[in-house]
């Protein structure tokens, strides 16, 4: 039982990580045309969407283990594609055709606190998966105690 403990309570701080790094660019973004346009728009409204998934599953965690893990896991997919946004926009930009206002600069594009994103994503994935393994072994067959019928 400690060891689950220990699990929920490094998936809360993963899920409060990711909502703290989304939360710090969100207001920036969303006071400028960003919110507008017709792909960057559902964007955001997906990373909107992650966040209060984020703290749904940090609320409910000591109650609904496996389903705040399956939460946490959506919300971090539904998170991945903004920050893929900023970091790759040539790639993005040939899987999603349209017209773009702003001409393609690079393919690739450094920006730290994308990074820091996609790097508290990938922490919180790899706390849930281990925390739904967690839980699928605790929930398992009962031990067999030596005793044949």
């Amino acid at each position: 039982m400690k060891r689950s403990r220990k699990l929920e309570i490094l998936q809360t701080i993963s899920c409060f990580l990711c909502v703290v790094v989304a939360w710090l660019h969100l207001d920036t973004l969303g006071a400028s045309e960003f919110i507008g346009g017709k792909l960057t728009g559902p964007l955001f409204e997906m990373v909107e969407n992650g966040i209060v998934l984020f703290l749904l599953a940090i609320l409910l965690m000591p109650f609904y283990r496996r389903t705040t893990t399956a939460m946490a896991l959506t919300a971090s997919l539904l998170c991945m594609p903004f920050y893929l946004y900023f970091l790759a926009p040539g790639p993005f930009r040939r899987v999603f055709r349209g017209e773009y206002s702003v001409p393609l600069v690079a393919p690739f594009v450094w920006s730290s606190w994308a990074f820091i994103g996609i790097l508290s994503l990938a922490f919180a994935i790899l706390v849930s998966v281990r925390c739904l393994a967690m839980t699928d072994s605790e929930s398992g067959p009962e031990p067999n105690t030596g005793v044949t019928s």
